[in-house]
């Protein structure tokens, strides 16, 4: 009779457990959105990335559940998925945070140089965020979503049920990018949380095909 290997089975067990794990799906999209690059917005042309950063799905997490607002980290959301039909180059004037000052006469006159930025604009962007309880999705399928900008709005569609498996590699229902933010060997760094300012790592998975062009 074999011997039972309770450690080398129980690891198996658990990995079971997390492929067959229910996830509820929600799925949001509109007609444009902005994602805000984690390159210093004083470049001379700057793109918006393929992927979340950890603090924008905090940041959406904690719109769709204010009741997290003061609980840093994220807790509700546990996969997420973006994909697009392009990107749309978008002019936008932006103004320094400092102030330059000038004499003028016997006074002194503040200002706030400006400058033109173009930003990439994502076109048609559908968004899938993964719930893994019921309520949690259900009350996320109730509100809009900013991706960081209060004008760059998308809506819920619906809701669906799943496993953990099958959202990580349908190509069919779920496709898109989505960052996993892990440190590992292929993750690379993501920029700088705002709220912590601590370093945020990830590796991109792709699922199907991103661009729906």
């Amino acid at each position: 009779m074999e011997c039972w290997n309770w450690e080398f089975n129980r690891h198996w067990l658990w990995r079971i457990k997390l492929i067959l794990m229910d996830y509820y799906v929600v799925k949001w999209s509109g007609p444009f959105g902005f994602i805000k690059p984690w390159t210093a917005v004083r470049d001379s042309e700057t793109f918006s990335q393929q992927f979340l950063t950890p603090s924008i799905i905090e940041g959406i997490e904690k719109k769709l559940f204010p009741n997290l607002l003061k609980t840093p980290g994220i807790h509700t959301i546990a996969a997420h998925r973006l994909s697009y039909e392009q990107l749309t180059n978008q002019q936008e004037v932006i103004q320094t945070r400092g102030w330059n000052s000038t004499r003028k006469g016997r006074g002194v006159l503040f200002e706030r140089p400006r400058a033109v930025l173009s930003r990439g604009l994502l076109r048609n962007p559908v968004l899938h965020l993964a719930f893994l309880h019921q309520q949690d999705a259900e009350l996320a399928f109730s509100q809009h979503i900013c991706l960081c900008r209060n004008e760059d709005m998308v809506f819920p569609e619906g809701i669906t049920r799943t496993t953990k498996d099958q959202f990580e590699t349908s190509a069919e229902l779920f496709p898109g990018y989505e960052l996993v933010f892990e440190a590992s060997e292929k993750s690379f760094l993501v920029g700088f949380h705002r709220a912590t300012g601590l370093p945020m790592y990830g590796w991109i998975r792709t699922v199907g095909q991103p661009v729906n062009a």
